[in-house]
Formats: C-alpha cells, sequence, structure tokens
C-alpha cells in the first residue's frame, strides 16, 4: 500500500519483483540481500535502500531478520540523486525507526501511523544531504548482524575494514554515530529482543546466540537496555 510505513519479514527464497511505487527498505535486525540496478549485496541495520518505482529487484532474507518498509508514491527530496542505492541512516532516525516498531507492534491506530510518515520522511530527506556509507564499514556490519554469537574482536572487525584498530574505530564512530563497543551492544540486544518474542528458547540459549557466555552477565546487560529482564520481558 503506497504511502505507507510497516514491518516485515522475507524469506530465504530468492524473490524477484517490481512494485508501481517506490519502496525504502531499512533493516530493523540482520540483513537483505539484494540485487538491483546500481547496487548488489548485503543491506543492514544502519543503513536504508531505495528501490524506485517499476525497477525489478531480487533479494531474500533470513526470517529472522525485522525489516521497516516505506511504500511512498513519492520519494523525498534528493533520494534518487544519490551516488548509490544504499545510504547510511543517521543516529537520529534509527532511533525513531525503533520508536516507529514499538508503535506499530503496541496498536493498530491509522491516525497515528499515518503521523508516523511525514516524520520519516523529513528525516529521510536529511540523510540525501549525508556522504553515503563507506563501503568498509558496510561490509563490517553485514559481519557484525551473521556473527553475533562470536565474539567479534575489534582487531578482527578492523581486518574486514583493512584498516588498523585506532583507524578503524574512528571511521566506524564518524559513520555511525556510535563506538564499535556501543554498536555491538545494541545489535545484540536487538536480535535477544527478536529471539525472546519469536522463539521459544530458553534465556540460557538466546544469551549463547548474541555472544554472551554467561547468561547472568546477559540479563544484566539486557535489563539496562530494555528495562526488564529477560524473563519479564518476555512475559
Amino acid at each position: 500500500m503506497p504511502n505507507s510505513l510497516s514491518i516485515r519479514r522475507y524469506s530465504r527464497q530468492r524473490q524477484r519483483h517490481a512494485h508501481p511505487f517506490h519502496q525504502l527498505v531499512l533493516p530493523l535486525q540482520g540483513v537483505i540481500r539484494i540485487e538491483l540496478a546500481g547496487f548488489t549485496g548485503k543491506v543492514a541495520v544502519g543503513e536504508c535502500v531505495v528501490i524506485p518505482a517499476g525497477e525489478e529487484h531480487d533479494f531474500r532474507a533470513d526470517e529472522a531478520a525485522r525489516f521497516m518498509v516505506a511504500d511512498l508514491d513519492e520519494l523525498p527530496a534528493g533520494l534518487l540523486a544519490l551516488p548509490g542505492r544504499v545510504f547510511a541512516v543517521s543516529p537520529p532516525l534509527q532511533a525513531y525507526l525503533t520508536f516507529v516498531e514499538r508503535q506499530l507492534q503496541h496498536q493498530l491506530d491509522p491516525e497515528l501511523e499515518a503521523a508516523l510518515l511525514p516524520l520519516f520522511c523529513q528525516l529521510l530527506a536529511r540523510q540525501a544531504r549525508d556522504r553515503p556509507l563507506d563501503p568498509r564499514i558496510r561490509a563490517v556490519q553485514a559481519v557484525i548482524a551473521e556473527g553475533l554469537a562470536e565474539p567479534l574482536a575489534i582487531a578482527d572487525l578492523a581486518a574486514v575494514a583493512c584498516l588498523s584498530p585506532t583507524q578503524f574505530k574512528k571511521l566506524f564512530s564518524a559513520q555511525l554515530g556510535l563506538s564499535v563497543h556501543q554498536y555491538l551492544i545494541r545489535q545484540r540486544m536487538e536480535k535477544a529482543r527478536a529471539l525472546l518474542t519469536h522463539t521459544d528458547l530458553p534465556v540460557q540459549q538466546v544469551a549463547e546466540q548474541v555472544g554472551y557466555g554467561d547468561v547472568s552477565a546477559f540479563s544484566r546487560r539486557f535489563t539496562r537496555h530494555v528495562g526488564l529482564s529477560p524473563r519479564q520481558f518476555r512475559g
């Protein structure tokens, strides 16, 4: 439905289609693998991919991944003029996406949902003036999204970006507005939220899937991040 925001999931099976409206896909958890004119690769949390109206594209994603999808009759000013199809999402817009996701999950309210879209578009229009996300950071984001169960040391991530650890940390913070440590915590906790919401995995296994061998340490971190313990969050 054009001029709407929605939360969607896709399957691992490759799909191909086009639609008569523009579409923006912003990962909330996980990555989407997409092929369209001007771009072939992965789009991760902290990025947005622009799919112009009428353009065929291939895509697939893990079933546990979540995406904010905007179907629009018109794109915010400047998006089609960007040098690539993928650009970085600013920290304020990423925070707004979290708010929108929780509101959409909380209750159906057509009037409020209609009010969410204009601010989303205004924030996106600002993105058109920002430089595209450095491909080295985009590669690191994809590694992080698929490796949250692993330790993910700074030195290893820096090697993915072909930078020294010091150079990598500086570039990462400049591009995403978060330190590597802050970004890792956010991604681990958001994946934990998804697992607690959509699976029956014991808390111990959830902790392990987001990189915590100590369930007590995981519970403390989750409580600080969400405001509820894992068991309280699951209800």
